[in-house]
């Protein structure tokens, strides 16, 4: 493993000035501001990321790319006696391997299966339904056009989903009712025809 060399800790991030700046690893440093935070890799350490999980800047954010950082660099965080280590190793695969299974997938050279992963369940949920009619929003009865114990549903018909399990929809939208047990009892995405609607 090359040795890495300590740098100063960052002042300015792309969340905002920095309230805290922790270096984890030489070149590695997690910090915080008022509204968010993350990793910010040095120039070094950005260097060093695996092709398949470097992003195209330095900043991991807090949410779902720090995992990145922490899958690269597991072995080096486990070799300084990182306190925080153990906690977070596993959490950071679980969370690679949920929200970006490809970048994951193609570092472990192991493919991600749909049952491992929240976005890949979700890319598959979406395109079992793509050319049906599906639900883009609920209303409870508390809306003047829903009766009780009905819900209604606006829809559209679903054209595609993208890498990152989000859907496109074209033409019209459509309102219906459908009972609102059974709205409650089904799994999203949900078609008008499976709910009854």
């Amino acid at each position: 493993m090359p040795a890495f060399n300590s740098t100063p800790a960052p002042d300015l991030t792309p969340w905002g000035q920095a309230d805290t700046a922790i270096e984890r690893l030489p070149g590695v440093f997690q910090v915080t501001t008022p509204s968010h935070g993350g990793f910010i890799l040095s120039d070094e350490r950005q260097a060093a990321m695996p092709d398949a999980l470097r992003l195209d800047t330095p900043a991991y954010e807090e949410d779902v790319n720090w995992s990145l950082v922490v899958v690269a660099f597991s072995a080096e965080l486990k070799a300084a006696g990182d306190h925080l280590a153990k906690f977070e190793i596993d959490l950071a695969h679980q969370t690679a391997r949920n929200w970006m299974p490809d970048r994951y997938a193609a570092f472990t050279g192991k493919p991600v299966e749909p049952h491992d992963s929240y976005i890949l369940r979700t890319i598959h949920a979406h395109m079992a339904l793509i050319g049906e009619i599906v639900v883009v929003s609920a209303f409870g009865d508390w809306a003047d056009w829903v009766p009780a114990g009905k819900t209604g549903v606006i829809g559209r018909k679903l054209a595609s989903v993208n890498h990152l399990g989000h859907p496109t929809y074209e033409g019209r939208e459509h309102r219906a009712l459908v009972d609102a047990a059974r709205y409650q009892a089904s799994a999203s995405p949900n078609s008008f025809a499976a709910i009854g609607a």
